[in-house]
C-alpha cells in the first residue's frame, strides 16, 4: 500500500487520504477546507490527483470537512462508487445540496454588494452539482466486510460522534490500515460509544483535541446557568450550532432542563436551520446509531419550534424584546442563517452568543471566542457587545485521554500511527502523548507527504 495525505494536515479540515494498492486508487474522505482564507482557497486549486483515476471513495461521515468536496470532485470527473453508512448517506442528501445552495447564495450576495475581488464571484459548486453526485453513493452496513475490486476489503465500525459516523478498516490481504474518522465521546448522552477495534497494522487518527481535555463540569448545568442569566436581563441566547450532531445534543439538554423544571416551560426555543430540522428527524429513523429510546427521541426533537422558511427566520429578529433561545447553523458562524441573527443580536449587551463546540482558527466563532470587539459579516464590521460564552464540554470529538482509551483496546500496537485532523500544536501534542503514554510509533504527516505501508 501507498498512503498520501492530501488534507487534514496542519488543520482540522479538508480530510482526504489517497490509498493506492494493487493498481487500485481509493480516496478516504473528500472534505472541504474551512476556516482561514488561505485554507479555503485550497478548495479552488487543481486537485492533486485526477478525479477520473480514483476507483472509489470511502466516507467516514457526513460533516463537510470530510464530505463537502465530493460534488466538486464528481464535477471534475470522478464517477466511481462512494461507500458509507446508511445514516451518512441520508445526512449527505441534506448537507451537500445545502452546502451548494449556501455557496450560490454567498456568491450572489458578494456580487450584489460588490465585496468580492472576483468579478463575478462564483460558487465552488451549485446545489444541482451536489444533487448530481448523490447517484454515486452506496450504503454499507456496519461491521460487515465489503470488497472493492479483487484485492481490497473494508469494514465500517461505529465511531460515535454523529449519526452514521464510522472508522474504516481497509485490508489488502497483506497489510491493513484503520482510518479513525472523527472519534466520539464515551459518555455522550445521545451517541453510542466508539466500537472497540482489535488490530490494524497502521492507524490514521484524528487530533482535534489532541492538546486538551474536555472540562469535567456538567454541560447541562453550564447551559442552564448561561440561559438563566441571559433571560434574567431580558436577553436572548444565540447558539451557532453544527446542524448535524451538535444541534440535536443542545436540544437534548434543553429538553432535560425543561422537563426537570430548571428552565421556564414557556421559554421559546427555536431551531432555525432547515438542515438541522431534517437531521433531527433522522434521529428517529436511525435508532440503532444512538442511545435514545423512541419516546425520548421524539420529545427531544419536539422541544424546539422549527422555523423552516426565510420569513419565519427573519421574524425571530423582530422579537428582540422577548427572551428566547435560537439554535442556528453554522456551528463556527462561517455561513448560514446564524449570521443574520448575529448581526441583529451581537450589538446588545443583554444577549449572549453561546459557542457550543470547536471553533477552527480564523472562523468568526474563533474570533468571538478570543474576545474580538467587532467581526465582519457580509462585508461589514459589526460591534460585539453581547456576552460571549463557550461550553468546552459539549464537543462531539474525543479529547486526548478518550482517544488513548480507544487506542488501548488494540490487541497489539500498530506499526505506525499517523496523527492528522488537528491544528499543528494539537497534532504534535497528540503525537508526543502517544509516544510517551503508549510507547507506540507516531508521526505528524505534512501536506502531500507519501508513506509506503509494508
Amino acid at each position: 500500500m501507498k498512503l498520501t495525505f492530501l488534507g487534514a494536515t496542519g488543520t482540522v479540515t479538508g480530510s482526504k487520504y489517497l490509498l493506492e494498492s494493487d493498481n487500485q486508487n481509493i480516496l478516504v474522505d473528500c472534505g472541504l477546507f474551512q476556516g482561514r482564507k488561505d485554507l479555503r482557497l485550497r478548495n479552488w486549486d487543481k486537485p492533486p490527483v485526477n478525479p477520473a483515476g480514483i476507483d472509489a471513495i470511502l466516507l467516514t461521515h457526513a460533516h463537510l470537512d470530510h464530505s463537502g468536496y465530493i460534488p466538486k470532485f464528481v464535477k471534475l470527473g470522478f464517477k466511481g462508487p462512494i461507500y458509507c453508512s446508511g445514516a451518512t448517506f441520508d445526512l449527505c442528501k441534506l448537507l451537500l445540496p445545502d452546502s451548494g445552495h449556501i455557496q450560490e447564495e454567498d456568491a450572489e450576495q458578494a456580487n450584489r454588494h460588490g465585496y468580492s475581488q472576483h468579478k463575478p464571484a462564483l460558487p465552488l459548486y451549485t446545489e444541482q452539482d451536489a444533487r448530481d453526485c448523490l447517484q454515486y453513493f452506496h450504503e454499507v452496513e456496519f461491521r460487515k466486510p465489503m470488497s472493492i475490486g479483487d484485492a481490497l476489503k473494508f469494514t465500517l465500525s461505529y465511531a460515535g460522534h454523529i449519526l452514521g459516523a464510522s472508522s474504516i478498516h481497509v485490508r489488502n490481504g497483506k497489510t491493513s490500515i484503520l482510518f479513525s474518522g472523527d472519534i466520539g465521546r464515551f459518555d455522550d448522552p445521545v451517541m453510542k460509544s466508539p466500537d472497540k477495534v482489535q488490530s490494524a497494522d497502521y492507524l490514521v487518527v484524528e487530533s482535534t483535541y489532541g492538546d486538551r481535555l474536555h472540562h469535567k463540569s456538567d454541560p447541562m448545568a453550564d447551559m442552564e446557568k448561561v440561559v438563566k442569566e441571559t433571560i434574567s436581563r431580558g436577553g436572548s441566547v444565540i447558539i451557532p450550532a453544527f446542524a448535524v450532531g451538535r444541534a440535536q445534543l443542545i436540544m437534548y439538554y434543553l429538553y432535560k432542563l425543561k422537563a426537570a423544571g430548571r428552565l421556564p416551560e414557556h421559554l421559546p426555543i427555536y431551531l432555525d436551520s432547515p438542515m438541522a430540522i431534517n437531521a433531527s428527524d433522522l434521529l428517529c429513523k436511525h435508532m440503532a446509531d444512538h442511545r435514545m429510546p423512541p419516546e425520548l427521541c421524539m420529545n427531544v426533537c419536539g422541544v424546539a419550534e422549527y422555523t423552516r422558511s426565510r420569513e419565519e427566520s427573519k421574524s425571530l429578529d423582530r422579537h428582540n424584546n422577548v427572551p428566547s433561545v435560537i439554535i442556528s447553523a453554522s456551528g463556527m458562524a462561517t455561513g448560514g442563517r446564524v449570521l443574520h441573527h448575529l448581526k441583529h443580536y451581537i450589538g446588545d449587551a443583554r444577549n449572549t452568543v453561546l459557542l457550543a463546540g470547536y471553533q477552527a482558527g480564523g472562523t468568526r466563532g474563533d474570533r468571538l471566542a478570543r474576545g474580538e470587539k467587532e467581526i465582519k459579516i457580509h462585508g461589514s464590521m459589526w460591534p460585539v457587545r453581547a456576552q460571549v460564552a463557550k461550553l468546552d464540554n459539549m464537543s462531539g470529538h474525543a479529547d486526548y485521554e478518550e482517544i488513548l482509551k480507544w487506542m488501548r483496546d488494540f490487541a497489539s500496537p500498530p506499526t505506525q500511527i499517523f496523527v492528522t485532523h488537528g491544528e499543528p500544536l494539537a497534532a504534535v501534542s497528540m503525537q508526543k502523548t502517544i509516544i510517551e503514554k503508549l510507547g507506540w510509533n507516531a508521526v505528524v504527516p505534512e501536506q502531500d507527504q507519501v508513506f509506503l505501508l509494508r
